[in-house]
């Protein structure tokens, strides 16, 4: 077998054992356990920052949105019923969240406007690690797609999550979204090839 194949196989196979743990952990919630509660937050907690990171576009209402995002689920946590992971079920939960802000934003006068995404999203990642900078390099890579190719590669390619529960989380079809993905992992491939030829001229 292909060993890139073998590692794709290797890292589904983890993401999908850590999303049964998460699923437990918010089903024992359902039922009462208070320490599960707080696993379950913790355990998700930097994946809906960083999604609401990418949709959202004020840095300074990013925490907010999580923290709205984790009441809502808490507050519907009974109805949870296991059908979907709950990472899933989560950032669709987050998802809607920040429709609801944009949407309440809408309604009201604007004193200022700042589409800093970019900012929020880099405020969420840790820090001293090895390979933050591509990953600033990657989150600046991402603002030149347009918002629906954004969302459908940040869902499966950063978040991980399979392509029919993105589908479901976007409110589109699964072929639709692997051609989002598919596009944008196209775009971003020409962006890094345009970023390393004046590197190439200049050497």
């Amino acid at each position: 077998m292909d060993p890139s194949l073998t590692t794709v196989h290797r890292a589904s196979d983890r993401s999908a054992c850590a999303d049964e743990s998460v699923t437990a952990l918010a089903l024992a919630a359902r039922g009462g356990d208070a320490d599960a509660v707080e696993r379950f937050v913790r355990a998700l907690h930097r994946d809906v920052l960083r999604y609401v990171a990418h949709l959202c576009a004020d840095p300074q209402a990013v925490d907010d949105l999580a923290q709205d995002t984790f009441l809502r689920a808490l507050g519907s946590l009974h109805r949870f019923e296991g059908r979907s992971s709950a990472r899933a079920w989560l950032l669709s939960i987050a998802r809607r969240a920040v429709m609801d802000s944009y949407r309440y934003a809408a309604a009201r006068p604007r004193r200022a406007h700042v589409p800093d995404w970019q900012q929020a999203a880099e405020l969420a990642q840790p820090r001293g690690l090895p390979g933050f900078d591509d990953g600033v390099v990657l989150l600046d890579l991402l603002a030149a797609l347009p918002r629906d190719r954004r969302e459908a590669f940040v869902l499966t390619q950063i978040l991980g999550l399979p392509y029919d529960e993105a589908a479901e989380r976007s409110d589109c079809p699964v072929g639709t979204v692997r051609s989002r993905v598919a596009r944008a992992r196209a775009t971003l491939a020409r962006q890094l090839t345009e970023a390393d030829e004046p590197a190439v001229l200049a050497a």
